[in-house]
């Protein structure tokens, strides 16, 4: 196992002191307790059909001046970067390849989740949400305009507070516009959490933690769900589900997934309106201070004729 020689290091057989704690000791039951107040609300002060797209989203393009498009998105604590990269011929490939290929990478900064620290090397989660990841943005790119040919795509999670592969879809669609990849359509997503008959729209960390745990009734519905769709043309480019959830609760989520999705479409079309804005009023003044050069220059010239002429 690699080591990180920037950092003391304790030794790799330790045990993290959170597992004496009251609050790791706590049972499934205290842990759903603690997850909404009296009032029914959430910790974040949110109720459970509300998401942080709405007064809880910061995001912005251009974050990454060596890449060719790149897209910031916070989540209130959940923060990503994302950085795309241009196309380029695909290493090793023996047989022509009709459509082009998306490398897809997410990354963990090792003091983004809030459990334990991450570790340099990729584990297995860091696989698979590359693997999501690239499955979702796959239906959204014009993969035909560029045969033989791959675009790199990294993803880097800052802080994790839950819906960081909703986060990381958003944001590598909004890099993706930023670096003017041809794409049938924006890209947006949201996830659900599932606990019994509560539905924790755009949850936090904790929220997920309760989800994917094994409550002790097997008929209780408990799972996450997260979906990525293109809408403007109201289509689906990925859905994944984990736990253990029946139809009726499937079917009723995504309709609320659909109208998330749908309410994230005006925050990226924002961004994407300022950014062309900021690039007009540079090219704008890139051309004022070429004229100012260029008429400088012109009167250096007339200066040097009339000294020439005076001789």
């Amino acid at each position: 196992m690699p080591t990180d020689y920037r950092r003391f290091n304790g030794p790799e057989d330790s045990i993290s002191y959170n597992r004496f704690t009251k609050e790791y000791l706590k049972s499934y039951e205290d842990l759903h307790k603690d997850l909404i107040d009296e009032n029914g609300l959430r910790k974040d002060g949110r109720s459970l059909d509300e998401a942080r797209s709405l007064q809880m989203f910061f995001g912005r393009t251009d974050m990454i001046s060596q890449a060719k498009g790149s897209s910031y998105i916070e989540l209130k604590k959940t923060k990503v970067v994302c950085s795309v990269f241009d196309p380029r011929e695909i290493v090793h490939q023996n047989e022509f390849c009709a459509l082009g290929q998306l490398y897809c990478e997410v990354k963990f900064a090792p003091f983004s989740c809030p459990r334990q620290r991450r570790p340099l090397a990729p584990d297995s989660e860091e696989k698979a949400l590359s693997v999501a990841l690239r499955k979702a943005l796959e239906p959204s790119v014009c993969r035909h305009l560029f045969p033989n040919y791959q675009i790199d795509i990294f993803v880097y999670i800052l802080e994790h507070d839950g819906s960081c592969l909703a986060a990381a879809i958003t944001a590598a669609g909004l890099a993706l516009v930023n670096a003017a990849v041809p794409m049938y359509d924006i890209m947006t997503a949201c996830s659900v959490a599932i606990i019994g008959d509560q539905m924790f729209v755009d949850p936090t960390e904790a929220e997920e933690n309760v989800a994917i745990m094994n409550p002790e009734k097997n008929d209780i519905n408990n799972g996450l769900i997260t979906m990525s769709m293109m809408p403007n043309l109201k289509q689906i480019s990925d859905f994944r589900q984990i736990g253990s959830i029946n139809f009726d609760c499937i079917m009723k989520t995504m309709e609320i997934l659909q109208k998330e999705c749908l309410k994230f479409l005006p925050n990226i079309q924002r961004i994407l309106v300022l950014n062309v804005r900021n690039c007009f009023a540079q090219q704008k003044l890139l051309d004022k201070e070429a004229k100012e050069r260029e008429a400088a220059l012109n009167a250096k010239m007339e200066e040097w004729k009339a000294l020439l002429n005076n001789e």
